[in-house]
């Protein structure tokens, strides 16, 4: 009896004992090994953004501002925001003037236009759209992106911000390819003179939906499809406006609604990076002056699933290396059910959370994105469950969107992980691990991506599982033995909180469904 008792304490204490230790990942670090440079990390301020601006509380809208642009620290050395590197700023087409007769059902969806139907210019209006513009070039914020998701309702075959028939052809007038572009060109020059001098302008969005609705049903919002032709007719016309402009800004194209248009699909805008950078291609475009050798897609309804997101990003990877194109990821938020990943009811946010880093990494890892923009930063939402299409949820006070409270979710501080610390020009570095995991393996496991400068190396960590895990990393040629955490979790306040390592090659250890960005500097 003595003996069994015995026994079973001991297989009971070690037992405790094993559970107590974490496992270990070692990973090993060349600086040397570089993959892409990175150039920015974004977000949209788009749709609520004009209310917000006009009529909330001042100290609400600088708060906004600080959360996404800010690279301060607190008294605690914790980070007061995540510090973008690219602010995309929507050009409208005029359906906010329009008013209920744009067939937009929500309000605060349509947009307005600087240009007049009689072809003369308001520079008064998107107001608020232009205050959060301003605050980002206050903050520093290194990339002003434009775009444009319908032409000027005046050059529409419609004379509205969507189609209202389902051809899947541009709703852009054929006589007004050269308006669309002296109108974009235009409103360019003129911030350029105001000081906000916009890197690239983006001229279509999402052209493989067929943005239909049939009059009188109603629209969620603007947007016209575009064939591969058309764009490359716009994508001419407008390098040639902004040659004519003295513009310094580049074009950006072509913000594929999915990933896999960019290297394949079917109908009349697939096989992107092909036809437009092909040498063969009739549609190549690689003659023109503001178009950079870059490409843009976005990463909605091809998250589901481990194993297949890996593989359309491996796919972007091989077909954009191929034609000697740099890959952006320049739109993303939760739309599908991808993020749930077999769970049902409401999502916790930090769950949001941890999904949209694995995101990133895998668009970053296996797709070799030099950008990561999300859509959208603001929207009306519960902070603690289901966030899955914004960083800042609004909690509207009226009807009307006169006013409102605000709260950082926990997908704010995830994409903060990347976006604060890994700034434009560092490089993704490729990294070795001490397990034998397989990709899909490692998505419900240990993810770990490391980016460099000069004197700095910065790692994102995402645990995946539930248990508590220790990173050990080891990089070669580098003196530096300490380091900074910043680690968020699904615990309240824990948001990219701030730690110290003595000596990173004994451990950091990371929570289970926690993130962490750990820095060194040589």
């Amino acid at each position: 009896m003595y003996k069994i008792i015995y026994l079973a304490l001991l297989s009971f204490t070690a037992h405790v004992a094993y559970a107590q230790k974490p496992r270990e990942l070692v990973i090993k670090i060349d600086p040397q090994n570089k993959a892409q440079k990175i150039d920015n990390f974004g977000a949209a301020g788009a749709w609520f953004t004009e209310g917000i601006a006009k009529n909330w509380p001042t100290q609400n809208r600088e708060q906004m501002a600080e959360w996404l642009f800010s690279k301060d620290f607190d008294t605690h050395g914790n980070p007061r925001g995540i510090g973008l590197s690219a602010w995309r700023f929507n050009i409208g087409g005029g359906t906010a003037e329009q008013g209920d007769s744009s067939g937009i059902t929500d309000f605060r969806k349509r947009v307005e236009c600087f240009l007049r139907p009689d072809g003369t210019y308001d520079w008064s209006k998107q107001a608020g759209y232009v205050w959060f513009t301003k605050k980002a070039k206050e903050y520093g914020v290194e990339n002003l992106i434009a775009f444009s998701n319908t032409p000027p309702v005046q050059f529409t075959k419609n004379g509205l911000g969507y189609k209202t028939t389902k051809d899947y052809i541009s709703n852009l007038k054929p006589e007004h390819y050269g308006d669309y572009a002296g109108f974009l060109a235009t409103v360019l020059k003129h911030f350029d003179s105001e000081g906000l001098h916009f890197k690239y302008i983006s001229p279509v969005n999402e052209p493989q939906w067929d943005w239909s609705h049939p009059p009188g049903q109603g629209a969620k919002q603007e947007g016209s499809p575009w064939r591969n032709d058309e764009i490359a007719h716009v994508a001419r016309s407008l390098d040639s406006a902004l040659t004519a402009h003295g513009s310094a800004s580049k074009i950006l194209l072509t913000e594929a609604a999915q990933l896999d248009y960019l290297y394949a699909k079917s109908g009349n805008a697939n096989q992107q990076t092909q036809a437009f950078f092909g040498p063969k291609s009739k549609l190549a475009l690689t003659n023109l002056k503001h178009l950079p050798s870059v490409i843009g897609g976005h990463s909605y309804f091809t998250d589901k699933g481990d194993s297949a997101r890996i593989a359309i990003r491996r796919h972007v990877a091989d077909t954009t290396a191929k034609y000697g194109v740099t890959f952006w990821q320049t739109e993303y938020s939760m739309l599908a059910d991808g993020y749930r990943e077999g769970k049902t009811g409401r999502i916790p946010a930090i769950d949001c959370a941890l999904f949209l880093s694995k995101v990133i990494h895998d668009d970053l890892v296996y797709g070799n994105a030099a950008a990561w923009q999300l859509w959208n930063s603001w929207e009306p939402g519960n902070p603690d469950f289901d966030t899955r299409y914004y960083l800042i949820a609004l909690n509207p006070a009226s009807k009307e969107y006169l006013d409102g409270t605000i709260t950082a979710t926990k997908n704010l501080w995830a994409l903060g992980h990347y976006s604060r610390f890994i700034r434009p020009s560092m490089h993704r570095l490729n990294i070795t691990r001490n397990d034998s995991l397989t990709p899909t393996q490692i998505a419900q496991d240990l993810m770990v991506s490391a980016y460099a400068s000069e004197k700095e190396i910065v790692l994102v960590v995402i645990n995946y599982s539930n248990e508590e895990r220790v990173l050990k990393p080891e990089i070669s040629g580098f003196k530096a033995k300490s380091g900074e955490v910043y680690l968020t979790t699904g615990e309240k306040g824990v948001d990219m909180r701030r730690s110290k390592v003595e000596n990173l090659k004994e451990g950091v250890t990371i929570p289970g469904r926690g993130m962490a960005t750990i820095t060194t500097n040589n």
